[in-house]
């Protein structure tokens, strides 16, 4: 089965906002672009609009699509499409009680990404 994510890349000032993921869930423990599953019929911009709402208290204003990554887990296959978020209102938390940072995009490199995001930790350290 297909899992549909669209995820946040939320830029400011020379950084990035990070969530680690619960311990719980499908690879948890590791450092994400936050953001969600996709529901049934639902577009990608309109998931990211609710997630980054639920998960980190903003409203989207401006947001662009990245890239799209598919990748298979072995346990899971997931589509993430990726966007990059330069305008919101509020300012981004971690909602639903995760740890959250805001660092500077030169040193994702010293965080663990999930496989999936790999891609685009690389791209964006170009």
């Amino acid at each position: 089965m297909l899992v549909r994510v669209a995820a946040g890349i939320i830029l400011r000032e020379g950084r990035v906002f990070i969530a680690l993921r619960s311990s719980d869930k499908h690879q948890g423990g590791l450092w994400e672009f936050p953001g969600g599953k996709c529901e049934e019929g639902e577009v990608s911009l309109s998931t990211l609009a609710r997630e980054l709402s639920e998960e980190c208290g903003i409203e989207t204003l401006d947001a662009s699509h990245f890239q799209t990554v598919a990748h298979d887990y072995g346990d899971k296959q997931v589509e993430l499409v990726f966007f990059v978020v330069k305008k919101f209102n509020g300012e981004p938390h971690g909602r639903e009680g995760q740890e959250v940072r805001w660092v500077p995009l030169a040193d994702l490199a010293n965080y663990a990404f999930p496989e999936a995001n790999q891609v685009i930790v690389d791209r964006l350290l170009k």
